[in-house]
């Protein structure tokens, strides 16, 4: 099968793939955009966390803290079993 290709039907062809590809570049961009937000939020998010569990690791020494005068004032009270 013989074909005719033309410089004009080239020249279309390519034009079609050039459209094409500035379109994928620009959902690349689009893409590229939303991971850096969502690397953004998951920073914050783990810094959130770290925050959390510092609160807590303080709320425990607290309790521990409550834990031991508590026992003290038994014993001094003669409450302790």
């Amino acid at each position: 099968m013989t074909e005719n290709v033309t410089s004009e039907l080239m020249y279309e062809t390519l034009k079609a793939i050039q459209g094409k590809l500035a379109m994928i570049g620009e959902d690349i961009a689009d893409i590229k955009h939303r991971m850096t937000a969502l690397e953004h939020r998951m920073t914050s998010l783990d810094m959130g966390v770290a925050q959390v569990h510092g609160d807590f690791s303080g709320q425990s020494m607290r309790i521990d803290r409550l834990e031991g005068r508590l026992s003290r004032i038994e014993t001094r009270l003669n409450l302790a079993d």
